[in-house]
């Protein structure tokens, strides 16, 4: 079955807030958008941003391999190389990470390179990436 871009609707208290997060940091284009949604392109994916006026909420977190990780979350996996990349310009921008880049479960299975933050709104993100993409998905 062929891979289709997923698509997310998420509630954000400020629009040109969440534009400025996506777009110029995450480097997101934007697609339609009304005076109350965005449409961003996340890395082929759509995900949406509705103007949800309420206070943002801090993110519940569970532990994983000794990290807090938001327990609500969305994110990607990118290629290694576009990980590091993107790692390395969200730190040279002083991006405040919830969790800073790094490599989760090192030397076992499911090892990955991963990062959390949050956007204006308090959802979380995750980028991920596997040296081997067989490892996605194994137990």
């Amino acid at each position: 079955m062929p891979h289709l871009p997923f698509h997310l609707a998420l509630p954000v208290h400020d629009l040109e807030a969440a534009r400025t997060f996506y777009v110029d940091l995450l480097g997101c284009s934007v697609g339609r958008e009304s005076t109350t949604w965005i449409d961003f392109n996340f890395f082929g994916h759509q995900v949406t941003t509705h103007l949800s006026p309420e206070a943002p909420r801090p993110a519940a977190t569970n532990p994983v391999d000794g990290k807090q990780v938001p327990v609500r979350h969305f994110g990607v996996i990118l290629g290694w190389d576009a990980w590091q990349a993107l790692a390395g310009q969200l730190t040279r921008s002083g991006v405040s990470f919830l969790i800073e880049p790094g490599i989760r479960f090192r030397g076992q299975v499911g090892e990955q390179a991963t990062m959390f933050l949050l956007d204006p709104s308090q959802n979380g993100l995750e980028f991920k990436a596997f040296r081997d993409q067989e490892q996605i998905f194994a137990r």
